[in-house]
């Protein structure tokens, strides 16, 4: 599953990884080329949750392989060069691909591989799609490096891979795991829902929508704009989405040790700093913040979806729908601003809110309560927030 969740996630780090050779090759301006990032994440904002939804209602294990093959085909017709309504149609397609494979996905991973509180297999599960993310500038770097048609082709073998790693025999055997009837540990029942907390979790997963994902756009345009060349600028993204891969995978051990609430607050609160040393330090030190601020922003990815499956746990696909949707499409919405924002002042000045957003996650975090009953402050969900 992890290895599957690559082979898809690594069309999202391609989308943002093609923005500087859209700007170079094609004279595209910031704000236009941050549309390209809209159009792959605008439908996600809608779609995820609707896919989360069916995948609460019945199972769809072809869905997994459709949607993965439709990731890779669409980042591919971007090679088509047909113009900026087709570039936007077919980043769009790769998208939609995107929004439909993750809500089962992850309702697969918690309810027939996770166990007991899952952050484990969650954070697996989250780390394969890091690796996807974190291999895509290289990916891109490679395919385009090589003459016609045939590069843009060579960016559909990670989808073939995934289609065949996560096709129907495959997931069906999965699905009949731990969470198959008749197996040795049936699932507890489930408890009750608070949406009170999902909804402040869901603003919480918004806000660092808007900081990441600005990030991932414009971090190689912001070095080349510093005087980076080419390959500072690729190692920039590449550090940014490797601690990011980092991050996913420590949150949940910092979760069996605090309580997944409070780690998510201590994340947000390290991730200040790390942003604002992306805008003020020297060009050196920049790789190094990026990292960092990305394994702060990715600690809380995948308790994130646990908590909000916790918080609905009669609509475990709904709630990962919206947590997942939510963290690829909302910040996508809000690149184009950005990028107007840039054109209208300097990078710098519009990527400077984005060193303020972890602030805002970490206020509105204090108040989710933790259903850990063994972590400090836990047992929230039936009764106090956790403490400040």
């Amino acid at each position: 599953m992890s290895a599957g969740h690559a082979c898809v996630d690594v069309y999202q780090g391609a989308v943002a990884a093609l923005v500087p050779f859209l700007v170079s090759e094609r004279a595209y301006g910031y704000a236009a080329a941050s549309g390209i990032v809209l159009a792959a994440s605008l439908l996600s904002s809608v779609v995820q949750p609707l896919f989360g939804v069916l995948a609460d209602r019945r199972p769809m294990p072809w869905l997994i392989p459709l949607s993965t093959a439709a990731a890779g085909v669409g980042v591919a017709l971007v090679g088509a060069d047909a113009g900026y309504p087709a570039t936007v149609a077919a980043v769009a397609l790769s998208g939609l691909g995107v929004a439909a494979y993750h809500p089962a996905a992850a309702r697969l991973v918690r309810t027939a591989l996770g166990g007991g509180s899952g952050h484990s297999a969650m954070s697996w599960f989250a780390l394969g799609g890091n690796i996807g993310f974190a291999c895509a500038p290289l990916l891109v770097f490679a395919a385009l490096s090589v003459p016609g048609a045939a590069g843009w082709w060579l960016l559909v073998l990670p989808a073939a891979l995934g289609a065949f790693l996560n096709r129907p025999p495959a997931a069906a055997r999965r699905r009949g795991g731990a969470g198959a009837p008749g197996a040795a540990a049936p699932e507890a029942a489930p408890g009750p829902e608070d949406r009170r907390a999902f909804a402040r979790l869901s603003l919480v997963v918004v806000v660092r929508s808007v900081a990441f994902t600005g990030l991932s756009t414009f971090i190689a345009l912001y070095v080349r704009e510093r005087g980076g060349g080419e390959t500072a600028a690729a190692v920039a993204l590449f550090a940014l989405f490797a601690g990011s891969a980092g991050g996913t995978l420590l949150g949940g051990r910092l979760a069996s040790r605090w309580g997944r609430v409070t780690t998510v607050r201590r994340a947000y609160a390290a991730a200040v700093p790390a942003i604002a040393g992306i805008l003020f330090l020297p060009l050196p030190l920049v790789h190094g913040c990026a990292a960092l601020a990305a394994a702060a922003l990715y600690v809380p990815l995948s308790l994130q979806v646990t908590l909000g499956q916790d918080y609905l746990p009669t609509r475990m696909g709904t709630a990962s729908g919206v947590t997942l949707g939510l963290t690829v499409s909302v910040g996508g919405v809000a690149s184009p601003l950005i990028g107007a924002a840039a054109d209208a002042t300097s990078l710098r000045t519009a990527l400077l809110p984005l060193a303020l957003l972890p602030l805002l996650a970490w206020a509105l975090a204090r108040r989710l309560p933790d259903p850990d009953p063994g972590a400090p402050g836990g047992g929230g969900l039936r009764g106090l927030p956790v403490d400040p």
